[in-house]
């Protein structure tokens, strides 16, 4: 398999392309969508919520926390995670930018 070549890519699509690529599992979509509804930090009450192993959870947290669209304090023996909201902001703002960038050529296809 050949290796991707990122460096003939823009710092922006190389950066999109890694929190889509964080998001495109069900299991941090609803990851996410806790978070965003708690709206507060999540610490340790995922696993009662999603019916997911405790390792599973952990490891969907590390794949969101890698891509920035989370950040986590680590609070006694729990590790509390909030949305990242320099990060959640740059996710819009690219994704914005690339539906609005779209006209429809009507009649192409």
């Amino acid at each position: 398999m050949g290796l991707t070549k990122t460096e003939i890519f823009t710092e922006e699509q190389n950066r999109l392309a890694t929190m889509l690529k964080a998001l495109a599992h069900p299991a941090r979509i609803a990851i996410l969508q806790q978070i965003i509804n708690a709206n507060a930090c999540i610490c340790g009450d995922l696993v009662d919520e999603l019916g997911l192993a405790q390792a599973t959870i952990s490891q969907h947290l590390k794949e969101l926390k890698n891509a920035g669209l989370i950040q986590g304090t680590i609070e006694g023996v729990s590790v509390c995670y909030c949305i990242e909201p320099k990060a959640w902001a740059s996710l819009q703002k690219e994704l914005n930018g690339l539906f609005i960038s779209y006209k429809d050529p009507s009649g192409c296809c």
